[in-house]
């Protein structure tokens, strides 16, 4: 198990960029695969990107494709989501999430929330 602190959240205008990040505490993060996920107020929770444990396999959903990057420090037991050209739809809590090993691909990950342990969410405004 491992424990999952998100920063980084907060208000920005379109256009603009964040960088999310999320400290873990446990097992060494190399071992995890990796996963940010989104829940606006007018849907259910979607995965927007996700990692295996090797950063050789990547999923974006199709809304972030090119905006987003998912990124990882083993070092430093620390993973990001970096965000560029944000809109107001990308507005929302976002939470990382990890699984231990590769039990399954990034993409199916992401879109079955196949996750073992979630951070508390930050809240990222898209605002003019």
């Amino acid at each position: 198990q491992v424990q999952l602190v998100e920063s980084g959240g907060g208000l920005v205008q379109p256009g603009g960029s964040l960088r999310l990040s999320c400290a873990t505490h446990g097992s060494p993060l190399k071992y995890y695969s990796l996963g940010w996920f989104r829940r606006a107020s007018w849907k259910e929770r979607e995965g927007i990107s996700c990692v295996d444990t090797r950063d050789e396999d990547t999923y974006y959903l199709d809304s972030v494709a090119g905006r987003f990057t998912i990124s990882r420090d083993n070092a430093k037991n620390t993973f990001y989501l970096q965000m560029k050209n944000l809109k107001p739809e990308d507005t929302g809590t976002y939470f990382c999430a990890t699984t231990s090993g590769d039990p399954f691909r990034p993409q199916v990950m992401c879109e079955y929330s196949k996750i073992e342990d979630w951070g508390q969410g930050t809240q990222v405004t898209v605002s003019s």
